[in-house]
């Protein structure tokens, strides 16, 4: 089976590299491919396809109230005649699918993907076990296949796979896709690039991150404005259904339950004991549970703070939304529903949104923390210098004052970057200069330690700011859309 798609690949080198290095091997490979829907993780293993001779793809069938494991076992049957030029194969048991399979695949360049893996075996508790036991028995026999579970349901693979002792010592990749680099978000806007500036693509960003099939959307000929309106402001738009359908297939009759989750933290970064009092719930290990399916689904993130003293990480930790896409469509889209429906914001002006600043300076904060390596090149600090790198925060204690910074680096050096992350339509203004001598007031670090204070930034700053030589580096948007940086 040969994949087809009009899409250019973009990104994903590192990836691909570690892909094919698995080609140079002299026995079969079992591979774990996990990443949020629409991240590429089809497209990324269609292009690793071009490799291979035989390629076998099959994909379970989104589940509901009414799936059954032989409805899966019947569209597995179906897609494997398929793929081998035959009937469809109507067995009632995964051991003789796989086996069929098996025994079609025993020679020559193949690559079998098993995608959304967790839809076909969720309703099954036997149904890995089997699969385990056709990779030992059957598929690891040829040792130039390649076999890729996939999944969007991250959670259910890090519990059932990547923690299942029967897979122990199997698997010899596990990749995570994540958003793709600015560098790489940059080349979608084709040859209009050039022309367009950076605060033109970063209010696209903003809406989309760097996810690729929402980049894959944009038409560069069209204003920012047009391109979100079309987007997520029509009922026909891809943005404004994509969120009940993101959340329905990763977290199923869940759904609602983390969706109020999400909701409570949209507006910045708050600890445990802040979602349990917004959500107006007792302490449990039952949302601590859903926080970390929503971290390991690539929809928050967990920051820890750390000692400045030793550089070790403290129990202190932040949870904060680091897909802009759910955020602006739990802001924007959610709550104009209905009048959206009616085609009622046909005309909408984003800048009149409510807390239109505050949001973008949420999403400008998250595309800068995601290409924090670009951050580091810029800086020319090394990965091998630094000791901890993260948001920033300490508590106000009896003997020290509260503090929060966007984005701090130590290093071995006794350096500390103090990163200001700041969102603005119009040139940064000079009083930016006493926030920052305040925080930096405030942040309490060893006296051995100097503190070098850095300004990120996306329309420009002040000649005033310039002139006072405050900031020992100041970062422009545009420089983290340029070339790959060397640390990547």
């Amino acid at each position: 089976m040969t994949i087809i798609t009009t899409s250019p690949f973009i990104g994903r080198k590192k990836e691909l590299k570690q892909l094919q290095s698995l080609l140079q091997k002299s026995s079969a490979s079992l591979i774990v491919l996990r990443g949020r829907r629409r991240i590429g993780k089809s497209r990324l293993i269609e292009e690793f396809s071009k490799q291979f001779t035989h390629v076998h793809i099959f994909s379970g069938i989104p589940p509901t109230e009414k799936t059954t494991i032989q409805d899966q076992l019947h569209e597995f049957g179906w897609q494997l005649g398929k793929s081998l030029g035959e009937p469809a194969f109507k067995d009632n048991d995964w051991n003789d699918l796989f086996l069929r399979l098996g025994k079609r695949t025993r020679r020559g360049k193949t690559l079998i993907l098993l995608d959304e893996i967790s839809w076909m075996g969720s309703k099954d508790p036997d149904f890995l076990g089997k699969l385990k036991n056709a990779w030992d028995l059957e598929f690891k026999k040829n040792p130039h296949l390649v076999m890729v579970l996939c999944g969007s349901v991250s959670s259910w693979i890090e519990k059932n796979i990547l923690n299942n002792t029967g897979f122990l010592g199997r698997i010899s990749l596990k990749l995570d896709l994540e958003e793709l680099p600015l560098f790489d978000c940059n080349r979608f806007w084709l040859k209009w690039g050039e022309e367009i500036s950076a605060y033109e693509k970063f209010k696209i960003l903003a809406v989309t991150g760097g996810v690729p099939k929402y980049l894959e959307e944009i038409k560069p000929q069209l204003p920012a404005e047009e391109n979100i309106r079309q987007l997520c402001f029509e009922k026909s738009g891809l943005l404004f259904n994509e969120f009940d359908q993101i959340f329905s297939d990763v977290f199923g009759q869940r759904s609602p339950i983390y969706k109020e989750i999400v909701q409570c933290i949209t507006n910045g970064f708050f600890e445990y004991e802040e979602i349990y009092e917004k959500l107006g719930v007792d302490k449990s290990g039952v949302i601590g549970d859903y926080l970390e399916d929503l971290v390991t689904s690539g929809f928050l993130r967990r920051d820890y703070t750390w000692h400045l003293k030793n550089g070790k990480s403290s129990k202190l930790s932040h949870f904060r939304i680091s897909d802009n896409y759910l955020r602006f469509y739990l802001k924007y889209i959610l709550p104009n529903k209905e009048k959206i429906l009616r085609n009622g914001l046909s005309q909408v002006s984003l800048t009149l949104l409510p807390q239109w600043e505050i949001i973008m300076g949420l999403q400008f904060e998250n595309l800068v923390l995601n290409n924090r390596q670009k951050i580091q090149s810029v800086l020319g600090i090394k990965p091998e210098e630094i000791v901890y790198d993260n948001p920033f925060f300490q508590r106000k204690t009896l003997r020290q004052e509260g503090c929060q910074i966007d984005y701090l680096i130590q290093t071995r050096y006794d350096n500390l970057f103090v990163c200001e992350i700041k969102f603005s339509r119009q040139l940064v203004q000079a009083s930016i200069i006493a926030e920052m001598q305040q925080k930096l007031r405030r942040l309490k670090a060893p006296r051995h330690i100097s503190k070098r204070p850095v300004l990120i930034h996306v329309n420009g700053v002040s000649n005033e700011i310039l002139e006072s030589q405050y900031f020992s580096n100041i970062i422009d948007f545009c420089q983290l859309l340029g070339k790959e940086s060397n640390n990547s």
